[in-house]
């Protein structure tokens, strides 16, 4: 059998760049904490300091996953993506099958079951609003205000992203990373997702059933 090519690429979404990100990336953010992600990494990884990706292909948290072929053709969408049960009893989502349905995809392709069909996947991608538009081009100005050292200034638009985009968490997790939260924005993200009740702030990835053994 022809040994297909596959790569994992992690990309790291922060206004900051490799000064806020690179940390987290090689593994000094971990040091003295008892975790294997202290470890550099084996794959490639890219920061998107303008969140090219978010707006792209409309993300709203992180982690999310997204399954590109060979011939540069997307196979699932984004959905997100837990590599480990690490926070299972705060998403009550087991990665075991979505890591199963990853390594079949690696191992057999367009014939894997877990590749969406084509009608089904444009039924399934999240089209932008015209708001979702407009959240995006606050957000890319609070970006430009950010990184000419204007901070103050893009808090306005930072604000106007949110409300015009509330559900995405990108846009909030990154805005309140870059001021006093709770001074410029009256909240935090722990109180955001204390607000939710347990509600998911993102659907389980959709799977076929799975197999009994």
């Amino acid at each position: 059998m022809k040994e297909k090519n596959f790569e994992i690429i992690s990309i790291a979404q922060d206004t900051g760049g490799v000064k806020d990100a690179g940390p987290w990336i090689t593994g000094e953010a971990y040091k003295g904490k008892e975790t294997a992600a202290k470890m550099p990494p084996t794959y490639t990884a890219l920061i998107d300091s303008e969140h090219l990706v978010t707006k792209l292909y409309n993300l709203v948290n992180v982690p999310t996953g997204i399954w590109i072929n060979e011939k540069g053709k997307l196979v699932r969408p984004p959905e997100v993506a837990f590599i480990d049960d690490k926070f299972k009893e705060f998403t009550h989502l087991d990665t075991s099958q979505y890591l199963s349905g990853l390594r079949d995809w690696i191992a057999n392709g367009d014939k894997s079951e877990y590749v969406v069909p084509e009608k089904q996947l444009k039924a399934r991608m999240t089209p932008a609003t015209p708001e979702h538009q407009l959240a995006a081009a606050e957000f890319s100005m609070a970006e430009y205000l950010v990184h000419i050292g204007s901070n103050d200034d893009a808090i306005p638009h930072f604000k106007q992203a949110q409300k015009l985009h509330p559900e995405n968490w990108n846009y909030k997790r990154q805005a309140y990373l870059l001021a006093d939260s709770k001074k410029n924005y009256g909240t935090t993200f722990q109180d955001e997702v204390k607000a939710l009740n347990g509600k998911p702030y993102y659907p389980p990835p959709d799977l076929p059933p799975k197999k009994k053994d």
